[in-house]
Parts: structure tokens; C-alpha cells; sequence
């Protein structure tokens, strides 16, 4: 049940999308374009957060932590009507002057609503089999991230449990009816997914997600009959209605939907899939770029990290032959590590290291810390070698880099020290952080934004961690230049796949070819891409053009470029686009070259 004060927000918020007033508001004045950028931005997060409500949870905003996304078609054309609606609106305010961080709230606001417009050409949901996300990953995250401490919480996390057995339903339907569509998953994921549902469906109770909050002892707020009522209700709807939705959904993987999985990995093969790779690009790069332009950057830039690479391996291994070298790091075990505990105590030691450094080269440094955490068992297996978890708003979880301990003996010791500065910190979690803590922008630019400054900005740190001496050894330099030249890769080889007709096993050995990864963790990679069109772009693109603002910028003022006050600058407004990026360096360029000179 849903109060009236919730309803009230609801139509209020539904009513700014539409472009509809509530009867009783006036026009807003054509004076005050400012004012009337600041309703549609607000407007346009709440919507968000009712349309997405795991989201609002993930955030540590409430609100909505009693429901899940409404999975079904017609919910998803209203969604996007709305946003007609909208971007026709937002695009009337250009025709206002607006000071320059309005104008940055503009622009973003116009990206993000037509970076989802023009991504729906690819009917994602309709063939969303995902071993990175989909109901079988997201559904068990949820109970993590929301708090049973009273009642009322406990309530709301048991009516999202009600409802997940119908949600996997309709995720089923959907998957249905894109194959009646033409549109198909590649096997490759439908077998990662089947596999993920066998291990969850085989978990014994007390290693199930599901059920952690009930594992846990009694909160202070509730009494012991009410919290014996609700951990036995909870047990029920996992044993009885989710864990069988589950079933169901690897049944008809099983014996429907991958004896009829695409076998071309390509997002190509789908109806409409040329434009769908051209918009994802567009998307996640916020640029305009062709797929053969984006292979050969990557192409280009994985021949001049080579040449990098071969400087550290004639010192440390007395050879610039560098296939035999990256045969030696995966298969002596000298550099892989022996046990869980070491890796995730290489982690921790990586970031309060960096984290002791960080005010040499930034002068704003977020307030939110960072915890290092092993990834959850249940999707440990198909995951990434880690991910980061942005802190909670109101302060109460902290941001979390989450480290795969998986098979140990499989992940690389000189990768560990720049895993840990890409997604912790100088990364992602000093920008994520310092995004959420900017004040005078609207809510949606502290959560949302371009992935190629999000991902850019984190590769470009990995460089700054050199900068900063933060890498151990030349071993770790060279763990360094892999991930850069993996980076590099992901160029060459989602381009491959997507647009060139390049198959998953070329792709593998592509990367294997030339960069140090193992064999599992090229593997995981190619199948993310794989899933994900587009997204492994925006680190490589990101950091050439964080990297050419860089050395633009000391180029022009010479003697007076700071490195800190650039980084400040590049950390002052969220994640902006590309293109708002350079303005707003070229803007600091200028006036720091007026101060200077004082004229």
C-alpha cells in the first residue's frame, strides 16, 4: 500500500516529466530559465528513482525501498515518452542565457535524457541475459544494501521479496517475446547465466544473500515474536516462491532459450544492431565515433605501451620479448597469490597507502572513506576482478572496493597495486565521492554521468599513482602498462566483435596476445564486452582525452601549470561529458592565464 503523501510526490513528479503543471502552479516566469532548469532536473531524478527504485536503495535514498523496477514494455514506452516529453522542454532553455554552471546542468540534462532516447534502439530488455547483471545477480545484491533495523525497514525489504517472484516472470516474458522479435542473446552469456542459476539454486540456506538479513542477531528495535514472524515469513518466500521463480527462469534458458541463443557474439546480429552499437558508442563515450576509428586507437595505442612495456621487461627480465613474458607472469605462481587472505590484504594495503599520499596532487579530497571487501560468493565465479561501489549519501556505508578473491591461485600479484588505484583511490572512489559531495548542481549530476570521464578519469589515476610513487616495483609498473594496454585492447576487440565480425575466441586471443591478463580473467573480460556493447570504450577514449587536456593546458601556461588545481578542475563538476570537459578546462586555462598575467 502506498500513503497519499507518496502518491502526492509521485503525480507531482510524473506531472514535471509530462510537462504537465499540478493545477494550482503558475507558469514559470520566462525570466528565470535557471529556476525552470532546476524544476526539470528535479523532476527528472525523482522520476528516476520511482521508475528505478534500486537505484534510490543503492544510493542510500529512500522512498521507494518497498518496490522494484517495473520490468513490462508498456512501463518502458511510458518511460521513454516521458522523456520526449522532457527533452523537448529542456531543449527550449537554450534559448535563455544561463551562467556557466547552469549551462553545464543544461547540457548534462539534455545528454542523459537523449543517451537513453537513442539507446533504445537496442531493446535491451528484451535480451538481457546477463551473468553481470539480470535477476539472478541483481535480486540477491538488493539485501546488502537496505537496512532491516526497524520494523518498517524489515517491512519494505519483505515487500520487494513478494514481489521478486513475479518480476523474474516478467523478465522471462520479455526474453519470450524478444525471441519472437528476432532478438537473441549470444550462448555464451544464456550458459554463464544457467550456470549462475545451478550454483544459486544448490546454495545450502545460510550462504544464500537472500536470507543474510535474517542470519543476522536480532536488531535492538524489534521485539523477539515480531523478528521470529519475520525471519520465518522471509525464509518461506525464498524457499517457496523466489528459489522456484528461479527454476523456472533455468528451465527455459535451458531447454528454450539456448538451443535458440545466437551463436555470433556480435550485438550486430540483432535487428536494427549496427545502430545499436553507433548509439552505445555514442552513450558511453559521449562522442561520435565510428567503429573502425575506435579499432584502430586501439590499435595505435597498444603499439606505443608496448614499447613501454619492453623498457621494464629488459631491466627486470632481460628481454623486450613480450609474449614470452606475459606466458611467464600467468604460469609462474611466484606471481600469482597463494590464498584469499592475500589478496584482499594487498588491496587494503594499496589504498591507505595511496589514501596517505592523495593530498600531493588534489587539494579536495571527498569525506565519504573507502573499505576494501571481498566480492559476494554468488557471483564471484563470473565477475571481474573487482568493482566499486559508490558510498551511501547519508554517510551511512562507506564506498566499497570490492576485490574477487575467486581460484586465488589464478589472479596476478602485479596487478593488485593498480586494481586497487583504479577502482579505490586516486579512482574511482575519490571521483565518485567528491561528485556526490558537489553543492549549488542538481541531485542527478552527483549520481549520473558520463562513463567515459567515470572510466577515463580512473585509468588516467592509474598514471597519477606513478606520478605519486605508489607502485612497489617495477613488476607493478609493468602490471601498470597491462592494464593499460588491456585497456587498449578493449578498443580493438569490442570493435572486433561488435561491428568487424570478429569472434569470441579471436577476441581471447587477442587479448592474451597482447596483454598479461590470465587466461580466466580474459575470458571474464571478453564475455563482459560481450554483454555490454560499448561500455569498455570509455576507459581508453576517456584518458586520451583527459591526457590531451592535460598536456594542452601545460603547453599554454607553461611554468604556472599546477597539477593539483588541474586535477581539482577536473574533479569539480561530476562526471560531465567529453565535450563539457574540455570547455571547462579550456575555461581554467584562460583565466588562469588572466590572473597570471594580470591583465
Amino acid at each position: 500500500m502506498i500513503s497519499s503523501s507518496r502518491l502526492a510526490v509521485v503525480a507531482l513528479a510524473f506531472a514535471l516529466l509530462a510537462g504537465c503543471r499540478p493545477p494550482a502552479a503558475a507558469p514559470p516566469p520566462a525570466a528565470a530559465p535557471a529556476a525552470r532548469l532546476d524544476t526539470l532536473a528535479a523532476g527528472y531524478f525523482r522520476q528516476g528513482l520511482a521508475d528505478f527504485p534500486e537505484t534510490g536503495t543503492y544510493l542510500g535514498i529512500g522512498g521507494h525501498d518497498d518496490r522494484l523496477s517495473d520490468l513490462s514494455p508498456s512501463a518502458r514506452e511510458a518511460r521513454l515518452a516521458r522523456l520526449r516529453d522532457l527533452l523537448e522542454q529542456v531543449r527550449a532553455l537554450h534559448l535563455h542565457p544561463l551562467p556557466v554552471r547552469e549551462g553545464v546542468s543544461l547540457a548534462m540534462l539534455q545528454n542523459e535524457i537523449e543517451k537513453e532516447l537513442n539507446s533504445a534502439v537496442c531493446q535491451a530488455s528484451l535480451w538481457d541475459v546477463n551473468p553481470l547483471g539480470g535477476p539472478q545477480v541483481d535480486l540477491l545484491r538488493l539485501p546488502g544494501f537496505q537496512r532491516v533495523a526497524t520494523p518498517l525497514q524489515g517491512a519494505a525489504l519483505l515487500a520487494r521479496y513478494r514481489q521478486m517472484p513475479g518480476y523474474v516472470e516478467r523478465h522471462v516474458a520479455n526474453l519470450r517475446l524478444g525471441l519472437e522479435r528476432g532478438y537473441r542473446a549470444p550462448k555464451i552469456a544464456a550458459e554463464r547465466v544457467i550456470g549462475q542459476l545451478d550454483t544459486l539454486l544448490a546454495t545450502p540456506d545460510t550462504a544464500l544473500a537472500l536470507l543474510d538479513p535474517v542470519e543476522q542477531p536480532r536488531p535492538a528495535a524489534w521485539p523477539d515474536s515480531a523478528w521470529a514472524r519475520y525471519a520465518g515469513e522471509t525464509r518461506r518466500l525464498v524457499r517457496d516462491s523466489i528459489l522456484p521463480a528461479f527454476a523456472r527462469y533455468r528451465d527455459f534458458l535451458r531447454a528454450d532459450y539456448l538451443p535458440r541463443a545466437r551463436e555470433a557474439v556480435g550485438v550486430s546480429a540483432n535487428p536494427n544492431g549496427a545502430e545499436c552499437y553507433r548509439q552505445r558508442i555514442r552513450a558511453e563515450t559521449s562522442l561520435d565515433l565510428a567503429p573502425q576509428q575506435v579499432h584502430e586507437t586501439g590499435l595505435r595505442e597498444m603499439a606505443k605501451i608496448h614499447a613501454e612495456m619492453r623498457e621494464i621487461t629488459r631491466r627486470r627480465f632481460g628481454t623486450d620479448e613480450l609474449p614470452g613474458v606475459f606466458r611467464r607472469l600467468r604460469e609462474d605462481t611466484q606471481f600469482t597469490f597463494a590464498s584469499r587472505e592475500q589478496i584482499e590484504a594487498v588491496a587494503a594495503a594499496a589504498v591507505r597507502r595511496a589514501e596517505a599520499r592523495l593530498p600531493e596532487a588534489f587539494g579536495r579530497l571527498p569525506r565519504a572513506p573507502v573499505v576494501v571487501k571481498r566480492l559476494e560468493a554468488f557471483q564471484e565465479r563470473d565477475a571481474p576482478a573487482a568493482y566499486y561501489f559508490a558510498p551511501a549519501i547519508d554517510g551511512r556505508r562507506p564506498g566499497i572496493y570490492f576485490v574477487n578473491t575467486y581460484q586465488p591461485h589464478s589472479r596476478p600479484r602485479y596487478t593488485a597495486e593498480v586494481l586497487a588505484f583504479h577502482e579505490a583511490v586516486p579512482g574511482h572512489h575519490l571521483q565518485i565521492a567528491l561528485a556526490q559531495e558537489l553543492e549549488g548542481v542538481p541531485d542527478f549530476r552527483r549520481h549520473a554521468g558520463s562513463t567515459a570521464f567515470v572510466e577515463g578519469w580512473a585509468l588516467y589515476s592509474e598514471r597519477v599513482a606513478d606520478e605519486l610513487g605508489l607502485y612497489s616495483d617495477d613488476l607493478q609498473r609493468l602490471g601498470m602498462l597491462s592494464f593499460e594496454a588491456w585497456r587498449a585492447a578493449r578498443l580493438v576487440t569490442d570493435a572486433g566483435m561488435h561491428a568487424l565480425g570478429w569472434s569470441r575466441q579471436r577476441a581471447i586471443d587477442y587479448m592474451l596476445a597482447n596483454t598479461a591478463l590470465t587466461p580466466l580473467d580474459a575470458a571474464n573480460e571478453i564475455d563482459r564486452y560481450i554483454v555490454w556493447p560499448g561500455q569498455a570504450l570509455a576507459y581508453k577514449i576517456g584518458q586520451l582525452e583527459i591526457l590531451k587536456l592535460r598536456a594542452e593546458a601545460r603547453e599554454r601556461l607553461g611554468a604556472r601549470f599546477d597539477a593539483r588545481a588541474f586535477h581539482d578542475v577536473l574533479l569539480g563538476a561530476g562526471a560531465v561529458t567529453l565535450p563539457v570537459l574540455r570547455e571547462q578546462v579550456e575555461r581554467w586555462v584562460a583565466e588562469r592565464q588572466h590572473t597570471t598575467t594580470g591583465n
